[in-house]
């Protein structure tokens, strides 16, 4: 294998030119002051389809044979990947075949038939629908697009590297999220390669969700090592195994990898929402998680890349009640109450004290460990940030209450 050039992928940028979006980069003040450097925003979750797939995506179907594109593609994802694919074969007029798992966001569902896809759903994870796009391109003769593992899908989304060096030619650092490795591959790649030409050199730093964390532990064994995944919000990039080919790459160009925890993503996607007016999907901000979680010791001009903003509103709504509850600014309270008039409102009375907001009460009589004179009062509380909720609780207890936080 060899890692793609600075021709390579230029030729990649000039094939997708009219298809792919050169995304806009925004200075974040916020950012900036957190890391105490200029920080940028390359906001890819603004890229048609909303993410970065569609960059290695169309490149990998443009250089396809004739014969190839006649037989068809098929792919196998739960998102972003499936979108990327759909859409380029729409543009270059290749028959597509996606299988999907049983349990897939409908906006991704809606998204990816949209594009004019053939979309099959079979199973209860995705590895289901890997499993029949492997036998379907055997049975038919169509060609399996790996969401990670080429060096076409690298030099695509390298294309990202690219824009990157030329909106910002003082460029010393980039954080890229990383799944499988395709896109952290191919931006440390382009950005190390331009810079190089430059007399320059770049620093780059991957970020990956701590429950599904493959690169780590690969790096650190020289070799792609599988690892036991468990649950994250950051679903886009919770891979097992590192690609053979992105990992190569990693391995020779990507100068650190840092982990983060869903609470730290969490906190991220808020931060985006009230702070750069930016919807992005847990993946896609995994990069800002580490700047706020301090993970990350970045100097010079630093770039963060939004990968993809394509986020189920339902897990939105999870994530922002979850991410306040993180930063402190929201938390439900249970406080057992003698069963007696005036209770409720002398309660209410302390938190108007506290300056805490309520949300919602619920006040109940039935429940386990109850006594017949008590009584439980929920409340669901909206605080300025950590100092303030622990002063709430302070003020409460100082009063006789024992408030327990439910946890979130």
């Amino acid at each position: 294998m060899t890692t793609p050039g600075l021709s390579e992928f230029e030729a990649a940028a000039a094939a997708l030119e009219g298809v792919v979006l050169h995304t806009p980069l925004e200075a974040s003040e916020y950012l900036s002051e957190v890391l105490g450097v200029p920080v940028h925003l390359k906001l890819e979750n603004l890229q048609r389809t909303g993410s970065f797939k569609v960059r290695g995506a169309t490149y990998r179907l443009s250089r396809l044979s004739d014969a190839e594109r006649a037989r068809g593609v098929v792919a196998a994802s739960a998102g972003n990947h499936a979108q990327g694919v759909a859409r380029a074969a729409q543009e270059l007029g290749i028959p597509a075949t996606i299988f999907m798992p049983l349990g897939v966001p409908v906006p991704k569902l809606l998204a990816t038939r949209r594009y004019g896809a053939e979309v099959v759903l079979e199973g209860a994870t995705v590895e289901t629908p890997l499993r029949l796009a492997a036998e379907f391109a055997e049975r038919t003769g169509a060609q399996l697009i790996h969401p990670f593992d080429h060096l076409d899908i690298v030099a695509g989304q390298g294309t990202l590297g690219l824009e990157l060096a030329d909106d910002l030619p003082d460029l010393d650092t980039v954080i890229v999220g990383i799944g499988g490795g395709g896109l952290i591959a191919g931006v440390a790649a382009a950005v190390k390669a331009r810079a190089a030409a430059a007399g320059r050199s770049v620093r780059v730093i991957g970020v990956q969700a701590e429950n599904s964390a493959a690169y780590p532990t690969s790096l650190a064994a020289g070799t792609p090592t599988e690892v036991v995944t468990t649950p994250t919000i950051a679903d886009g990039i919770a891979v097992a195994r590192p690609g053979n080919v992105p990992f190569e790459i990693i391995r020779d160009l990507v100068d650190e990898v840092v982990t983060v925890t869903d609470d730290d993503i969490a906190r991220a996607i808020l931060v985006l929402l009230e702070r750069a007016k930016q919807v992005v999907e847990p993946a896609g901000a995994v990069g800002v998680a580490a700047i706020l979680a301090g993970k990350v010791q970045a100097s010079g001009t630093t770039a963060v890349v939004l990968s993809g903003g394509n986020i189920d509103p339902l897990l939105l709504q999870r994530v922002v009640a979850h991410g306040l509850a993180a930063s402190g600014r929201y938390m439900t309270l249970q406080i057992p109450l003698p069963d007696r008039p005036g209770q409720l409102a002398r309660v209410s009375e302390l938190l108007a004290q506290a300056g805490a907001n309520v949300i919602e009460v619920l006040h109940t009589r039935h429940g386990q460990g109850l006594q017949i004179s008590e009584v439980v009062l929920q409340l669901s509380v909206e605080t300025r940030g950590e100092e303030h909720r622990a002063r709430t609780i302070e003020i409460l207890q100082d009063a006789g209450f024992q408030p327990t936080v439910v946890a979130d």
